[in-house]
């Protein structure tokens, strides 16, 4: 499998590239500095490049970047990625005294990411944290939802090869909404008991 990580030199892309790269795909780095791109996927025996160029002949598209930075960039490769699978894995945290909380947005990024391209978008991953996957696939199961079967077969393809456990389909993208909110409860988890959480589903045949 061809993936296109952008945002790939951050934290969690670059954890989530070294894990693909490991499981053996054939995984390129995206980011606005090609210079910065190429030297973040030496480091995990990936390919780097600018995003435009990374999301270019690949099979599917992970959307790695922040959540404030995930809509402008989709909206600025919509037509470098065209009709390839899109994965969006940010979710929009809100972070207060008393805990960190999903925003008030009715709708998640990734169906506001559906929006602005032609691409099936799915989305998964929430539940996986960047501090597990530097050091190996993550404990506990993924969880990918989206409307396209084709495009979430391949997210869910991708997923696999990063946890411990399975991957799982959890529906359509309307769920997305629930899965990015998952982000918050793992990281207040994380924050209380000083861990690494993920989720693991019990119970399924």
């Amino acid at each position: 499998m061809k993936v296109a990580v952008v945002g790939g030199t951050g934290d969690f892309g670059l954890a989530l590239a070294k894990q693909l790269v490991a499981a053996g795909e054939d995984v390129v780095i995206g980011s606005r500095d090609a210079a910065r791109a190429a030297e973040k996927a030496a480091e995990v025996g990936a390919r780097g490049a600018t995003n435009e160029d990374a999301v270019r002949g690949v099979d599917i598209v992970v959307l790695a970047v922040k959540a404030d930075a995930a809509l402008p960039t989709a909206e600025s490769l919509t037509d470098a990625i065209g009709e390839t699978p899109v994965l969006s894995v940010a979710s929009e945290l809100r972070f207060a005294k008393g805990g960190v909380f999903p925003t008030d947005q009715a709708r998640s990024i990734a169906e506001r990411t559906q929006e602005i391209l032609r691409a099936p978008v799915s989305a998964g991953l929430h539940s996986l944290a960047a501090a597990s996957l530097a050091h190996g696939k993550a404990d506990g199961d993924a969880l990918v939802c989206g409307d396209d079967t084709a495009a979430k077969e391949l997210a869910l393809e991708l997923a696999s090869k990063v946890v411990s456990g399975r991957s799982l389909d959890a529906g359509p993208l309307a769920s997305a909404r629930a899965l990015e909110g998952v982000t918050a409860v793992i990281v207040n988890l994380n924050k209380r008991y000083k861990g690494h959480a993920g989720v693991r589903v019990v119970g399924l045949p």
